[in-house]
């Protein structure tokens, strides 16, 4: 899925919850925040986000489906078992029935650590953002991480993931 992809659909969304004269609210995380937010990259798979209401967006994002032929998870919130409260959030768009967000950088880096996966972007992801943050260490990116999760909820992959980012770098 491409930027203009996603915004497109985003923009159909807008339109749906504005026929329903419903206001709602999107946080992007994930790949489409890579795509939106920072122009990591110029595509995700599906966008993952947490969103309220959150029935009335599932079912507005279920006719957008069926009408751009998209997964029926397209949108999904997933994600939101790894969010923590405690971020900011940076405001990516305003449309009239729909705000879009993303959480900020560091917290995007703090939560892309704890859910990376070997077989995804997540590695690029992670390095773009510790370049973007400017961070020189793994005990830099570790103090960022642990401002938004406890110390023992930082699985042992994150570790090694992070130390061996700083191995190879």
């Amino acid at each position: 899925m491409l930027v203009e992809d996603i915004e497109k659909y985003l923009k159909a969304l807008n339109r749906e919850l504005l026929e329903k004269d419903i206001r709602g609210e999107i946080g992007i995380v994930g790949g489409a925040a890579m795509c939106l937010a920072f122009k990591a990259r110029a595509a995700t798979k599906d966008v993952d986000a947490i969103f309220e209401p959150t029935k009335e967006i599932r079912d507005a994002a279920k006719k957008i489906a069926n009408e751009f032929s998209l997964s029926s998870d397209w949108l999904n919130d997933a994600v939101k078992a790894y969010l923590k409260p405690g971020f900011k959030k940076k405001i990516l768009f305003e449309l009239s029935n729909l705000s879009v967000w993303t959480p900020e950088a560091d917290y995007l880096l703090a939560m892309k650590a704890i859910s990376a996966r070997w077989d995804s972007s997540d590695r690029d992801d992670v390095l773009f953002l510790i370049r973007h943050l400017r961070l020189k260490s793994s005990e830099e990116v570790f103090r960022i991480i642990e401002d938004y999760y406890p110390r023992k909820e930082i699985p042992s992959k994150t570790h090694f993931f992070i130390d061996e980012l700083f191995d190879k770098k």
